[in-house]
Formats: C-alpha cells, structure tokens, sequence
C-alpha cells in the first residue's frame, strides 16, 4: 500500500481541496532566471514542475510509458489554474496522482505546493491518451498501465476494459 502523502493544510481557502489523495511527489529546484523582475517564478516554470512531475510519476509508477516502437502516451489536454506566487528561497514540491481512467485515456491531477506551509501555488488537471506510434493512431491503454496505477494509488478495484 503506497503512503498518503500529508501536507500541512492550505492557507488560501480560494484554493478548492483536491479531489484525490496524492501518493506520488517530486521536490522542485528553482534557479535565479526562473523569477521575473518582482521576485515572481514565471508560471512557464510552473508549467515544466509539472512536466518534471509527470514523467517522473511514468517511470515510478507506469514504466516507460514512451515507446516510439508502440503505445505511448500523449498530452490531449491541459487546463492549470494559478494561485499563489512563489518567490525565492521557498521550497516547491509536486504532487501527482493518477484520478480517472477509461479504455483509452487517462487523468493525472497535479498540485505545486509549498511542502512548508502547504500553499498550493497552482493546480492542474491532464488528460493523456494513449497512442500508438507505429500506426500513428489512438489506442487502448494497456492493462498494466492500468493496473499499475490502480496498485499505486489505492483503488479498491482495478478497472478493466474489455
């Protein structure tokens, strides 16, 4: 059973609570350059943590979920919503948890997150569907994908599509 990864609560009551536990985190660098003149991380950089935060959550939890010699896994939506700055010196982590699978897409829900305060700094949901490189076409997700997800994060019952 993969732990429940427990944050002090968020202070922003704007921010609404995650739909989903997280079990899988990776901790942020920022660098000098990835602040604006006020002292702002730009939120391209927001956009990298998670990206960072994705592709590691593939290769701990899936696998090798880009195969250019079959299915892979490809980003068909993105929406991220920004609510608190972060400045210098604070430390960021993100948080990623697989939240819905279907017979051809899955969900990742994401959270960047100050792991002091517990400040979401945004959130963000991505929808990835899977996709066959070789016929460069859509395809089923593969079962071990699914239930390598379902195994991570807890579910009381594994989906299957037949």
């Amino acid at each position: 059973m993969t732990p429940e990864i427990i944050l002090p609560p968020c202070p922003n009551e704007k921010v609404p609570a995650a739909q989903v536990k997280f079990h899988h985190r990776v901790d942020c660098q920022t660098r000098f350059n990835d602040f604006d003149i006020f002292g702002h991380l730009n939120n391209t950089i927001y956009m990298a943590f998670l990206d960072l935060g994705k592709a590691r959550y593939y290769t701990d939890v899936l696998g090798n979920v880009f195969n250019l010699k079959g299915t892979s896994a490809v980003i068909v939506n993105t929406n991220i919503s920004f609510c608190s700055p972060t400045y210098m010196e604070e430390p960021l982590c993100v948080l990623t948890a697989c939240s819905r699978v279907s017979r051809h897409s899955f969900t990742l829900d994401q959270r960047v997150v100050n792991p002091a305060t517990g400040d979401v700094k945004c959130y963000a949901s991505t929808v990835l569907a899977a996709f066959d490189a070789r016929t460069a076409t859509g395809a089923d997700l593969p079962q071990e994908w699914i239930n390598s997800a379902a195994d991570f994060e807890n579910w009381e019952q594994t989906p299957t599509f037949a």
